[in-house]
């Protein structure tokens, strides 16, 4: 389904943007303009319900802060972004 698709591949797109981010850190409203510059439009609650659910996986560490979730990428995470580890919902990255 192309829902699912498009889900798999903002986790990955997710991931890797906290991996070049300084600290492997960034907000969650940060991660969502970053996302929609990069083809994503997703709403700020659709990237936190995302975020959530890496954060769940062990993919990333989540502290809530006022409105904004500040999120750290975890070593399993950069493994995953990277294409060391693989996770069943999120999309492989490619060469």
């Amino acid at each position: 389904m192309y829902a699912d698709f498009l889900r798999k591949d903002m986790r990955l797109v997710l991931l890797r943007i906290l991996l070049e981010m300084p600290g492997y850190r960034a907000n969650s409203s940060v991660l969502a303009t970053m996302l929609h510059q990069l083809g994503h439009s997703a709403t700020r609650d659709q990237v936190k319900t995302e975020l959530r659910w890496l954060a769940e996986q062990g993919l990333i560490a989540v502290e809530e802060v006022a409105s904004v979730l500040v999120c750290t990428l975890t070593e399993r995470g950069q493994d995953v972004a990277e294409g060391r580890a693989v996770v069943d919902g999120i999309a492989k990255p490619r060469a």
